[in-house]
């Protein structure tokens, strides 16, 4: 069945099947005459089109006399095969929170609704998932409102594809400490931060600048093991992390220290390069 689409009428039916990617169950299709017109192909051609289309189960007709054809049924991931339309890349946070795993359930979804189908892939670090996109290996990427606007002073080419809301990337960030005795940051702490997380390394410096710390480099997936085994006193994180607000002491953050507070630093943005994909 599939060599039929390297046809004539196979062309015509990689064609309409986009189309059909577009209209909702229910719908009345345009007519055949139309199909031709808009497409450039003969009506014989547009007819064996649709029958194809509906050989292969991609969609159902159904004629309706004078009142034209409607599309029953229509297999979205199979219609988007036929017309040669790959699903989008996006790439993700690591998955540690219900928020995370909620989101991601959303986003499949709404593309779904919208006619798309996506892959989402999970990477630690909002520089490196803004790598993928500049990189063309990603379409998009999730990523925190402070990193977007950082990655954007850089790299032009790229663009806000959608703000989703103050807090829908994380609901806050506080310091946890490996010590529940300790009240306050002070001298002499060894304190965990990522290099590869915009949010977590430049909120870490911003409360930690001026006193003598020892910064240790570290994936922040395991900065709930390195505090748990005292391996490090202190680190910034997300209060949506269960395993952190149930283990350690979370303590706000310093008034009029941090200047990254102030900022709506929260909402969370998908970002795309600007140049389409084929």
């Amino acid at each position: 069945m599939w060599e039929k689409l390297y046809s004539k009428n196979g062309l015509a039916a990689k064609y309409i099947a986009e189309e059909f990617i577009g209209l909702e169950t229910g719908e009345k299709i345009p007519r055949v005459s139309d199909y031709s017109t808009q497409l450039g192909f003969g009506r014989g051609t547009v007819q064996i089109a649709l029958g194809l289309l509906e050989d292969m189960k991609a969609i159902k007709l159904e004629a309706r006399g004078h009142l034209g054809t409607y599309l029953m049924d229509k297999d979205i991931s199979l219609l988007q095969e036929i017309a040669g339309i790959s699903p989008l890349i996006g790439s993700m946070p690591l998955p540690y929170s219900r928020k995370y795993e909620g989101l991601a359930t959303g986003l499949v979804e709404a593309f779904e609704l919208a006619g798309k189908s996506i892959n989402l892939s999970y990477m630690r670090g909002g520089l490196n998932r803004i790598e993928m996109v500049r990189t063309k290996r990603s379409d998009f990427a999730i990523v925190s409102k402070m990193t977007a606007d950082h990655t954007l002073s850089k790299f032009p080419n790229l663009k806000v594809m959608k703000s989703l809301g103050r807090n829908s990337y994380v609901s806050a960030h506080k310091i946890f400490l490996a010590d529940s005795s300790e009240k306050v940051v002070k001298d002499g702490m060894k304190v965990g931060v990522d290099m590869d997380s915009l949010d977590q390394k430049e909120l870490t410096f911003s409360e930690f600048a001026g006193l003598k710390v020892q910064y240790v480099h570290v994936n922040y997936m395991q900065l709930f093991e390195m505090l748990h085994t005292r391996q490090i006193d202190a680190a910034v994180w997300s209060t949506d992390d269960r395993r952190m607000i149930q283990t350690f002491k979370p303590i706000d953050f310093q008034p009029g220290r941090n200047r990254f507070l102030n900022k709506p630093r929260r909402q969370q943005s998908s970002l795309r390069a600007k140049e389409k994909r084929n």
